[in-house]
């Protein structure tokens, strides 16, 4: 998911007050209309009663065009009720327009913004230029109202046809993250056959000849109690090369790889509202300990990024480097937060350089300038021997 769909939260109910007014903001842009009527009402042209008439339908028209504009992109609305809306909003589109005059014609552009919001696009094809073809004939009716239907029918037609086009990009957007997290549910479910698997292929063959051999030492023990024994031996042999196993398999579960620590910042930034710049790609070539190292850097750099910088924006890169050393391959960091200079390095950056001193790595860090006026950069360094091996 981009910024601007973070943002705004396309395609799905506000999470944060905030989200709700960049959308109510996103949406509402196209108030800016209603200056005309405003100013109508504004310049007392109208009787007192036709004046609170103007008053009282311009804030049902503009509360009825929010809410449904508005809940439309958060969740699908009832096709009757989106279809009872708009000709609602075009009922008293046309009651205004013929009541107070022409500068209230402004109200069918919100109708086929609506339309073009909320109905599907083969409907919105031609009912946009039938409301546009209303405001012409409404306008016709009226004295003076030629410079205004034309001056309105092109932000009609522009206005309901880049309606459809965000709605099309609202359903991408659904449609994309429903696909990220069956994506992600396979990737689980295959990550538990693996799990099985492996606890089959360590321990199948291992606890049969545990069973085994204790049979054989229960039949032998009242007998040949030193043929048991060494069945005993034997047995606790191979619990303790299963021991073993199991150790390593567990060590090679809880080592992050850096596509699953890549996928995981640009969730754990996304959640805290921090846009992201960060890689799809991994540079090929990477050895286990250099991968690893780079994925416990990168969770660090992440971590720090989100619980003490502050920062609105953080850029990941990981780039293979010529250097007077030689090629090495970095993992920068970089956030527009706080700034870090002068800090004491914590416990996460002083063992995150221990693991790169074991693979001839260096860790940098520095303050630095951005947009915002403050920033922090971490770079991580693994000479190219040591990361990339002969890929490059």
């Amino acid at each position: 998911m981009n910024d601007d769909e973070t943002s705004v939260g396309l395609g799905r109910p506000p999470a944060t007050a905030r989200q709700a007014g960049v959308k109510l903001l996103w949406i509402g842009i196209w108030l800016a209309f209603m200056s005309a009527p405003v100013k109508d009402l504004a310049d007392g042209n109208h009787t007192p009663w036709a004046t609170a008439l103007g008053v009282l339908g311009l804030l049902v028209f503009v509360g009825a065009y929010l809410v449904l504009v508005f809940r439309h992109t958060s969740k699908a609305l009832d096709p009757f009720r989106v279809r009872a809306s708009i000709a609602f909003l075009g009922a008293v589109a046309v009651l205004m327009s013929l009541t107070l005059g022409t500068p209230w014609l402004v109200l069918f552009v919100y109708v086929a913004v609506s339309v073009g919001a909320t109905l599907p696009m083969r409907t919105a094809r031609w009912l946009i230029p039938v409301v546009t073809a209303v405001l012409v004939g409404v306008g016709a009716t009226l004295e003076d109202a030629r410079e205004i239907i034309t001056a309105l029918v092109f932000p009609a037609l522009l206005g309901g046809f880049a309606m459809t086009g965000v709605r099309q990009l609202v359903r991408t957007t659904i449609e994309l993250r429903q696909a990220r997290a069956t994506v992600a549910q396979l990737a689980a479910n295959e990550e538990r056959l693996r799990l099985a698997r492996d606890l089959h292929d360590l321990l199948g063959h291992s606890l049969s000849l545990i069973t085994l051999k204790s049979e054989l030492a229960g039949r032998m023990l009242p007998d040949r109690p030193e043929l048991a024994a060494a069945q005993v031996a034997d047995i606790e042999q191979v619990s303790r090369q299963a021991l073993v196993d199991v150790r390593s398999a567990v060590t090679g579960y809880r080592r992050p790889t850096l596509p699953g620590e890549l996928a995981g910042a640009r969730t754990a930034l996304a959640a805290a509202g921090v846009g992201a710049d960060i890689p799809a790609d991994v540079p090929e070539g990477l050895t286990e300990k250099a991968e690893e190292v780079l994925a416990w850097g990168l969770r660090e750099a992440v971590t720090n990024v989100v619980r003490h910088s502050g920062a609105r924006r953080c850029t990941v890169t990981l780039t293979p480097r010529q250097t007077l050393d030689g090629r090495v391959l970095e993992l920068t960091v970089a956030d527009d937060g706080r700034g870090g200079a002068g800090t004491t390095p914590g416990n996460g950056l002083t063992g995150l350089t221990e693991r790169l001193a074991s693979v001839d790595g260096t860790l940098t860090t520095r303050a630095t300038q951005s947009r915002s006026g403050k920033g922090f950069t971490m770079v991580l360094s693994i000479p190219f021997e040591s990361g990339l091996g002969s890929a490059e």
